[in-house]
């Protein structure tokens, strides 16, 4: 059974293995993972039942009401099985709690299953950010969804 918790500072070494495997050469590093973390930004890990790493993802709030969804990953292995559903949903929630009302993302232009996930959750493509991905130079699709805001009096 998956469950998320805070992603934390030991959560990296694991979250390492797993950028090279999916994303090769645009893989980010342990410190881009640090200063993620530094910055305070909202980061999820789905943990199997022994504790370890088969997910992960992140939400930078850009204040006011603006956010980014930073990265959503999910072991090779672990894959096909809601984990990425379950972090997707789980960040909404957090820029829901803290009354975002854009969430925007990045998706490369040949991922099709990640634009369906995000399609299914209301994102709609907004632009294309050319030669995003370096050094693949592939395109980015800019995704972006509309969040409902309950109205307090």
């Amino acid at each position: 059974m998956t469950r998320l918790g805070p992603f934390r500072w030991w959560h990296i070494s694991e979250a390492l293995p797993i950028e090279a495997d999916l994303f090769g050469a645009e893989q980010w590093s342990a410190a881009m993972f640090w200063n993620e973390l530094a910055s305070g930004h909202h980061y999820l890990a789905a943990l199997d039942s022994t504790d370890a790493l088969v997910g992960y993802a992140g939400l930078a709030v850009a204040p006011p009401d603006e956010a980014w969804v930073q990265n959503v990953a999910v072991r090779r292995d672990a894959q096909r099985a809601g984990i990425g559903r379950m972090l997707l949903v789980e960040l909404l929630a957090e820029a829901t709690r803290r009354r975002v009302r854009r969430v925007l993302l990045e998706v490369a232009v040949d991922n099709a299953p990640a634009q369906r996930l995000y399609a299914a959750y209301g994102f709609e493509p907004v632009g294309v950010r050319r030669g995003y991905y370096q050094p693949s130079n592939t395109d980015a699709l800019v995704m972006q969804v509309e969040l409902e805001q309950a109205h307090h009096g």
